[in-house]
């Protein structure tokens, strides 16, 4: 039995490239950038109006004059007009390329507007009010998305601005997932006294939609033969494959010895920590590997929130986050030599600390508690008594 430590370490020394592809800007959305993304003209590309109203020669308004005859009005894509009479002026619209022959916009709300004339109301500030100036957001090649960003709506918006109707992404890897156990069946089924609905894979899926990745499901029946045969076209066929119970000490937990039967190497088997201490993982091939879960749901899901979510955004080429801390809000004691992972509630106190208050659980297989809980308080396994006011790195699976 390793450490987390020592496991995460092993995990991180496979990092396959599974490459990249470009796709449609509109279908980039949760994929993760594989290129620079740069600005093609200067942002903005013109002098952009930023108000209604009107613009105006500020030498005019120097002279003393505050009635303007209005010249035309100017909107928005509106190629802007080059000449300008004496003392007149041109309406103009937000967003509105300003005319190079004037330089200065008065909003309506400083002004009245009628019959042709627009007299100014209140004084002008200064010249060049109003005026959004190219190039002062960015200039034409300068670098705006780095590669390694998740593309969020932003970045689509940003990337539609300067003509990238095409982005590089990273290639998503091909996942299967695989449940076991005959007490389990369909969501749609009504299960027997002696049984359960399948729910683990299910929390699996969703959690890499999330990312973006479509995956496979297949439930395996507790037969050995037919194990094997699955897994023997599943290594064929998929970059990672994740299992979800089956890989304990039980007299049906046939997954690791079928695994290793059909060529997958095993890293390593236990881990000292709870909940999931029969974690299970390894590699095939060039670059698959295999993530083997404990079944119970909350070993599930804390294995997926420690290893598999971290470990798929690094292989990505994600850019990390910074650990998140929080505060234990109360004493607890736990003895045994494990590193503890314990399901908390997170709030804010009066200074604005992040604070974390336990959840009550009654054991791995409780999956309920998951409901009352935003993620994981990683408490380490060489400390027994753990005192309210330290702080500990927080693994939040509820944003």
């Amino acid at each position: 039995m390793i450490s987390v430590e020592e496991a995460w370490q092993i995990i991180q020394s496979c990092k396959p490239n599974y490459g990249e592809i470009s796709v449609p800007f509109e279908d980039a959305l949760g994929r993760v950038l594989a290129e620079d993304i740069r600005a093609d003209r200067d942002l903005p590309p013109f002098n952009r109006v930023a108000m209604d109203g009107i613009a105006i020669r500020y030498d005019d308004y120097l002279r003393g004059n505050r009635h303007y005859a209005v010249s035309q009005v100017v909107g928005a894509g509106d190629a802007p007009p080059d000449k300008l009479d004496k003392n007149t002026c041109f309406e103009i619209m937000t967003g509105a390329s300003l005319p190079s022959c004037t330089d200065t916009v008065v909003p309506y709300e400083h002004l009245n507007v009628k019959d042709g004339t627009a007299e100014i109301l209140k004084e002008v500030t200064h010249k060049g009010q109003n005026i959004h100036f190219q190039g002062t957001d960015k200039k034409s090649g300068t670098l705006l998305i780095k590669p390694g960003i998740r593309i969020g709506p932003v970045e689509i918006s940003v990337a539609a601005s300067v003509g990238k109707s095409g982005i590089l992404v990273k290639k998503l890897p091909k996942v299967a997932i695989f449940s076991s156990g005959d007490e389990l069946v369909d969501v749609d089924k009504v299960p027997l006294p002696h049984q359960i609905r399948r729910s683990n894979s299910h929390l699996i899926r969703a959690a890499l939609k999330q990312t973006g990745i479509d995956t496979a499901m297949v439930h395996l029946a507790d037969n050995k033969e037919n194990i094997q045969e699955a897994l023997e076209i599943a290594v064929q066929e998929n970059d990672i494959l994740i299992l979800s119970g089956g890989v304990s000490m039980g007299k049906y937990d046939y997954l690791p010895e079928a695994l290793e039967s059909v060529g997958v190497k095993k890293l390593f088997h236990k881990v000292k920590q709870r909940p999931g201490k029969p974690f299970w993982f390894g590699s095939f091939g060039e670059q698959g590997v295999v993530f083997a879960l404990p079944g119970n749901p909350v070993s599930t899901h804390f294995c997926l929130v420690r290893y598999v979510l971290p470990w798929l955004e690094e292989t990505l080429g994600n850019q990390s986050r910074p650990p998140i801390l929080a505060v234990l809000d109360e004493d607890f004691t736990f003895e045994p030599p494990l590193q503890l992972y314990k399901q908390v509630k997170i709030f804010q106190n009066e200074t604005a600390q992040l604070m974390a208050r336990s959840v009550v659980n009654k054991g791995s297989g409780d999956f309920s508690s998951l409901l009352e809980a935003d993620g994981f308080l990683e408490l380490p396994a060489d400390q027994q008594v753990f005192k309210a006011g330290e702080k500990f790195r927080f693994w939040e699976f509820r944003h």
